[in-house]
């Protein structure tokens, strides 16, 4: 028996996320239905975190344990012949004994994507918000730092979710923007040591509506205080959402050189 850590990216928007699911068609089953055709072996296949339906994944890192002895460049093969064209296993790697995605993970990152203008961008439709009016930029950066540190974010999860504690440690957040063909592209990427439900897609309809002018910037620091799901803005649409990376402290994926994540391990 070995471990390994996979890496796979995926469009998420024929998918009712990552995780089996009985309405639809999952990320985790093809995968698995592809490991399966290589290794003719059953095994499960755990993912750092379960995307929604919608969402993609640009490196999800998952880890399995198995009794093949294929090499890991002839698994990554393999399994991109018998997986679709919208889910691929980028790498598989070697993992320490007893690595665990979902336990071991030290942060992730997610980018929210947003295309705001009069006209809609074509080619952005599967994976960015289409917004119909340009966004007070400046404004939505302020509301962005309110976000930043250790909050309770009970404000910022889906109602009717349950866990043991709704603080969380945001360690980055960055909201930039390009303007092209009449056209802002902007980009929130969030870091942090662990994410409520629906969490990243709140935090981006609230900063919309910063942006829009619907909502103050003193609101969304307001918002944070209240602990209730009323006091944030809209859960924003799963399609604009992707998956970066995560972060296991002596290993990384996000490419950066100085990944916050790090900063969290001895």
């Amino acid at each position: 028996m070995r471990n390994l850590r996979l890496v796979v990216a995926y469009d998420g928007t024929n998918y009712a996320g990552w995780q089996f699911q009985v309405n639809g068609p999952s990320i985790q089953e093809r995968v698995e239905r592809a490991w399966s055709k290589v290794t003719r072996e059953r095994v499960r296949i755990i993912a750092s975190g379960r995307t929604d339906a919608g969402v993609h994944a640009r490196c999800q890192v998952c880890s399995v344990s198995t009794h093949c002895d294929l090499e890991c460049d002839k698994l990554v093969r393999a399994l991109s012949v018998n997986l679709p064209d919208d889910i691929v296993v980028e790498k598989v790697l070697p993992a320490p004994d007893g690595f665990h995605a979902i336990r071991d993970a030290v942060c992730k990152s997610y980018r929210y994507r947003i295309v705001a203008g009069l006209v809609r961008d074509v080619m952005e439709l599967r994976h960015a918000w289409h917004v119909p009016m340009i966004l007070d930029l400046d404004a939505m950066q302020q509301a962005a730092r309110c976000f930043r540190g250790e909050h309770d974010f009970a404000s910022f999860q889906a109602v009717g979710s349950r866990r043991l504690t709704t603080v969380r440690n945001v360690l980055d957040l960055e909201v930039d923007a390009v303007r092209r063909d009449g056209r802002q592209y902007i980009s929130i990427r969030v870091t942090a040591d662990g994410f409520l439900y629906n969490m990243v897609r709140i935090m981006a309809g609230s900063l919309v509506q910063v942006g829009r002018g619907r909502r103050t910037v003193q609101s969304v620091a307001g918002a944070l205080l209240a602990a209730d799901r009323n006091a944030a803005g809209q859960t924003a649409p799963a399609h604009g959402l992707c998956l970066e990376s995560v972060c296991y402290g002596g290993w990384c994926n996000c490419g950066a050189g100085e990944c916050p994540g790090k900063m969290l391990v001895p």
